[in-house]
């Protein structure tokens, strides 16, 4: 699904962000993309999705490369979930949804209705304002906004930001259901736990470069002493040498 090949990115002379990257991304897989703020996460995710342009080294979707596959078909294929919502603060979540989804062809698209339900959002709030929404209602109406087009590639950043726990259990839900369906997801995040309940592989990544890349489970393995098995966490402040800030 995802092939990157020596990737790197500058944002100038002295700037580069990313050193040759090398990871490729299965069919049907939750691939966790880990790092701390300014590793160089945001800047391989936008190069992904077609965002930033200008990159080195080989970059595929789909089996094509990346400056090919930039055309509507391509982002009728995917979905992208920010970390911070992306709605029309003055529209409800039922209009966001219905203009959302007038981009995509009408029978690729989820019932609204629906969708909402299964996201457990408040009813007595669909045609009110997303100005008047909580954080997490926002965060649901965007992921109905993701969801809405059947995606065949998700890119989530922080998906369960500003849910309470039991919001953070219906979205790992809804994730894995995505990943039963075939759908491919590219997991952005800081939350450790998301990752090693969701991912069927991850990879650390720190000041531009991938320096852990295998399973939650084996990554344990690996690492564990004579003591307990060290969490996901701990390993993740292992490999970068920095906490999730």
């Amino acid at each position: 699904m995802i092939e990157v090949k020596n990737l790197t990115f500058s944002y100038g002379k002295d700037k580069q962000a990313l050193h040759g990257l090398n990871f490729t991304v299965e069919d049907g897989e939750i691939f966790g993309f880990l790092g701390p703020n300014g590793s160089g996460k945001s800047t391989t995710q936008k190069i992904l999705t077609g965002v930033l342009q200008g990159h080195g080294g080989q970059v595929s979707l789909f089996g094509q490369e990346i400056s090919a596959v930039h055309t509507l078909e391509f982002y009728q294929k995917i979905g992208v979930l920010f970390e911070f919502p992306y709605l029309y603060a003055n529209l409800s979540a039922i209009d966001n949804l219905k203009y959302f989804s007038s981009f995509y062809p009408k029978d690729q698209c989820r019932d609204i209705g629906e969708l909402l339900e299964k996201l457990e959002f408040k009813t007595d709030f669909l045609k009110k304002p997303v100005s008047s929404y909580s954080k997490g209602m926002r965060q649901r109406v965007s992921m109905a906004r993701v969801l809405i087009s059947s995606p065949k590639l998700l890119f989530l950043d922080e998906p369960t930001s500003g849910l309470d726990p039991s919001g953070a259990v219906l979205f790992r839900k809804m994730i894995e259901e995505e990943r039963e369906k075939g759908t491919t997801v590219f997991l952005t995040t800081h939350n450790m736990l998301d990752a090693d309940l969701l991912c069927d592989r991850v990879a650390f990544i720190t000041n531009g470069n991938i320096v852990a890349l295998d399973t939650p489970k084996r990554l344990k393995e690996q690492n564990s002493g004579q003591s307990e098995e060290p969490t996901l966490e701990d390993l993740f402040i292992q490999y970068t040498g920095r906490g999730l800030s």
